[in-house]
């Protein structure tokens, strides 16, 4: 593996293969003077780009301010799968919100996948769009309970869903260390900082006023909306959303949204030869398993064979991660034995005390959005598209959920801790004993 010296391994998003192979390059200048608008839009990931396109596209005078780059965050760092729906199953998310509120919020994200794929071949953003559905791979025998499980309580609410036996897994994944899969064909793969960057610009093709390396310094409520500082303007908004999630900057005058940031790293092959593709993800599916300790795999569009794990790589236990990750691609794929990975890097993923993406008010026209959990392309996307909608007929029905007012999590730094540790230990003694 290799990354540049000088910056913590896995930091640097330019050293990621998604920004190495990223062709949708919009630029924006940062915010100077003081201007007016009628919604300003706090963080350029997907959340946010799906809310100033669709503000824009309603005629509304939009500006959106990023402290970075469009995608610089967990936007342009994920695996790139756009599922249909969160890890937890549609009857533990009930549990947690409710029945009537859960369905809503099940049948809603059922859809997302739709939407993500229609905004590509809308605005034509070029970010390798394969629609070939995942897998939810059984990564032990006891795996598939989980599996069956979830594809009981998925067909329950009409998810096209199909549950694989080993066999059949075996076969889609070309690989003997699955047990089974649930498989979705609503799903697919997107080159993710391609697909931000490509909302960047469809949102100001339709009108979106975008500043990038403008991060919110302070926010004011005033007696007509809202004004937000950056260190070169401001501006004057009637309406606001804020959707920074795991990437939240602290600001004056803005409650900062309260997770339990998880960490996820990845790396790549270089370009498989034929023989080789036609044997590993023939289908072109992308894959994540069932441990508790999670990984996943998935292709590109130029053949590159792309893994990945829970952990940091920017810190003392990053050889564990990357040695694991050799020896899981040798365990899973035993031709690919030896192959160099890399560039390594990884991303911060925010979850919630109920694994449940929230939104918060902020008086009675602005919202905050965030805790993805780990499922922020198709969410992202719905939830921007619908906070947009309610805040412009100021009609909240049209959330994907209720907001909520708590916004809390109890022990954060121990979970973190929690997280990070059981992927380190895992990572460093699984398959060596």
């Amino acid at each position: 593996m290799s990354t540049k010296r000088g910056a913590p391994l896995g930091a640097d998003i330019t050293e990621s293969l998604w920004h190495k192979t990223c062709a949708e390059h919009p630029g924006a200048a940062a915010l100077s003077g003081e201007v007016t608008a009628d919604l300003v839009v706090v963080g350029g990931g997907y959340t946010g780009l799906s809310a100033a396109l669709t503000a824009a596209r309603a005629g509304l005078d939009v500006r959106l301010i990023e402290a970075g780059r469009f995608g610089q965050g967990g936007s342009g760092r994920n695996v790139g799968l756009v599922n249909a729906g969160l890890w937890l199953p549609p009857e533990e998310i009930a549990k947690r919100i409710g029945k009537e509120a859960g369905d809503n919020l099940s049948a809603a994200l059922a859809g997302a996948p739709d939407l993500v794929f229609e905004l590509i071949r809308e605005f034509d953003i070029k970010c390798e769009p394969v629609r070939a559905g995942t897998l939810h791979c059984a990564h032990a025998r006891s795996g598939m309970r989980d599996l069956a499980n979830r594809h009981r309580q998925l067909s329950a609410i009409g998810a096209p869903v199909t549950l694989l036996s080993r066999e059949e897994a075996v076969a889609r994944v070309g690989s003997t260390q699955v047990h089974g899969a649930l498989f979705d064909p609503r799903a697919g793969t997107i080159q993710p900082l391609g697909y931000a960057r490509g909302l960047a610009r469809a949102a100001m093709e339709c009108g979106a006023h975008l500043h990038e390396n403008s991060p919110a310094t302070e926010i004011l409520q005033t007696r007509t909306g809202w004004q937000l500082r950056t260190p070169e303007g401001a501006i004057s908004a009637r309406k606001m959303i804020i959707a920074t999630n795991a990437y939240h900057l602290p600001v004056q005058g803005a409650p900062a949204p309260k997770v339990v940031p998880v960490h996820y790293f990845q790396a790549a092959t270089d370009p498989l030869p034929a023989d080789q593709l036609a044997q590993i993800l023939p289908g072109g599916e992308g894959c994540w398993d069932t441990a508790m300790v999670m990984s996943s795999w998935r292709l590109d569009q130029a053949g590159r064979l792309v893994m990945g794990g829970m952990g940091a790589i920017d810190h003392f236990a990053s050889g564990a991660h990357l040695a694991w990750l050799d020896r899981k691609l040798a365990r899973m794929f035993p031709a690919l034995a030896g192959l160099r990975l890399n560039t390594p890097w990884h991303g911060r993923i925010a979850m919630t005390e109920e694994y449940l993406p929230k939104i918060l008010p902020m008086g009675n026209n602005a919202l905050i959005a965030f805790g993805f959990s780990g499922r922020g392309i198709g969410p992202g996307t719905l939830f921007g598209k619908a906070m947009a909608e309610a805040l412009i007929k100021d009609d909240r029905a049209l959330l994907p959920r209720p907001p909520v007012d708590q916004n809390g999590v109890t022990m954060t730094a121990t979970r973190q801790v929690y997280y990070e540790t059981g992927a380190t230990l895992t990572h460093l003694l699984k398959d060596r004993f």
